[in-house]
């Protein structure tokens, strides 16, 4: 029944019925599907319709006759205004559910191509604390979680140091604890607030871009070495070195501490250069090779290491990460004496974790500086059958350059969420090697790239993984073979 007759309307008693995109909950109404943010299958609610579309509506709970038996209590306090764990009031074997079925249906709508079935998603062995790497932001605009207008802004401390508030890019919601990352990821962050609250120093304002303080970047490993980047608006040595100062003596810990100086009216510091204040420039990972002869190994002598340094790309989730790559080695199926071609190689991981299964591993990657550190890996490494190659893949892999390194009998292929450009599609279709596994964040695109390899290429495996719990995103791979 519709309660208003004004232009966003109230819908009574609608039952949330599945899960969609960015993560929000699915209801529908009179055929109209809605969004809503925060709420869980199962759910009985009263919908607010906040914006209309013309194939959808977006709205939210503005009152619950029914909880859904897939829920449970939120563990993080800040839950419904941070929107960096959507499903933390779900269950996990739910959230679980839910990622295997937006695979599925993926493929199934956007594929439109015959698929075996999808193997059970394999969970995180770890549901909280499991980043290895977060970025919190200062603002001198935090959100106020209270308010009324009765407030007198003079007597409020408005700095803030953690997230963004959801499509607010000039609000950031001050974080007293976060789940996403272990310690002492919470005391550095509290601790650098505190310091920076009583030494008066200039929280940056994302509007008119004055103040010191930007971002904070704690980057940690499973064998626990700690990354800290500050990122500032402005180079006050004096300043710069008494926090840094401060910092290092209170969490001696810390392996690497290093900063840059970012003047830019946009966030983006991939293009500057990180200085090194304490410490070493980088941090290590440790991960098992993998082998022809004896598969997956799990002894220390055998553990390769990844140096990761403050603009490296490297896999959030580290421990799920080896979980991945252990599948996409299962899938390849190497027996020792293969070419292998590793698409978006990224700093070379999974290129080096195969290297003593294969005959050798081209790497290509668009991005210079991890292509340089993919090379570095192979040497600390002692890995002599990796080449690595920085360059766009469109431009790269042609003719000439798969004459002069060999036709690959498997493509591994790691794209970002957008996928493949359809030229490399061309080009692997025109290669044609034996196997093709490739791995994707996005289900939506990775079912696009598929389809245009139909002709040529039948789905063999499907394996989702859960990277991130509390998120509706998915990790999913593929084991295609030429027909």
């Amino acid at each position: 029944m519709i309660r208003s007759k004004k232009k966003f309307p109230i819908y009574e008693k609608v039952e949330i019925i599945d899960t969609g995109s960015e993560g929000k909950a699915v209801a529908k109404y009179e055929n109209k599907v809605i969004f809503i943010p925060f709420a869980v299958p199962g759910d009985i609610i009263d919908i607010k319709i906040t914006k209309r579309k013309k194939s959808f509506y977006e709205g939210k709970a503005i009152h619950f006759h029914k909880y859904s038996e897939k829920r449970m209590e939120p563990v993080c306090e800040h839950f419904g205004l941070c929107g960096g764990c959507k499903w933390q009031n779900m269950k996990y074997e739910d959230q679980l559910y839910y990622k295997q079925k937006q695979v599925k249906e993926n493929f199934k709508r956007i594929g439109k191509f015959d698929i075996p079935d999808i193997l059970p998603i394999i969970p995180s062995k770890n549901i909280f604390h499991y980043r290895n790497k977060l970025e919190f932001s200062f603002s001198n605009k935090k959100w106020l979680t209270e308010f009324s207008k009765e407030i007198d802004f003079k007597d409020i401390n408005m700095n803030g140091l953690g997230f963004h508030i959801p499509g607010m890019f000039d609000r950031i919601l001050n974080i007293n604890n976060c789940y996403l990352q272990k310690e002492p990821s919470n005391s550095i962050r509290l601790t650098v607030k505190k310091y920076a609250d009583e030494n008066n120093l200039d929280y940056y304002n994302v509007r008119k871009w004055p103040g010191f303080l930007r971002n904070l970047v704690i980057r940690t490993t499973n064998n626990g070495d700690l990354m800290l980047i500050f990122i500032f608006n402005y180079n006050d040595k004096k300043e710069i070195e008494k926090l840094l100062d401060f910092i290092y003596n209170r969490f001696p810990e810390i392996n690497s501490l290093m900063y840059l100086i970012n003047d830019k009216k946009n966030d983006t510091y991939s293009d500057l250069e990180p200085r090194l204040y304490n410490g070493n420039p980088y941090i290590i990972e440790k991960m098992p090779a993998f082998s022809s002869a004896t598969g997956v190994s799990s002894t220390e002598k055998n553990n390769l290491q990844f140096k990761i340094g403050p603009l490296s790309f490297f896999q959030t989730n580290s421990s799920q990460a080896y979980e991945l790559y252990k599948i996409v080695y299962e899938f390849a199926g190497l027996k020792g004496n293969e070419i292998v071609y590793d698409l978006y190689t990224g700093i070379g991981t999974i290129a080096n974790l195969i290297a003593s299964s294969v005959g050798k591993v081209i790497g290509i990657e668009y991005i210079a500086s991890a292509i340089k550190d993919a090379k570095e890996n192979s040497i600390i490494n002692n890995i002599h059958n990796t080449h690595f190659f920085a360059g766009d893949i469109v431009n790269v892999l042609n003719e000439e350059f798969i004459s002069k390194n060999g036709k690959p009998d498997c493509i591994i292929t790691d794209p970002p969420r957008a996928g493949m450009h359809e030229k490399v599609i061309k080009q692997i279709l025109e290669i044609k090697p034996e196997k093709i596994v490739y791995i994707s964040c996005n289900p939506a695109t990775q079912a696009r790239d598929i389809a245009l390899m139909d002709t040529y290429y039948k789905v063999d495996k499907i394996q989702p993984v859960d990277m991130f719990p509390h998120t509706h995103h998915v990790e999913n791979v593929v084991l295609l073979k030429l027909m």
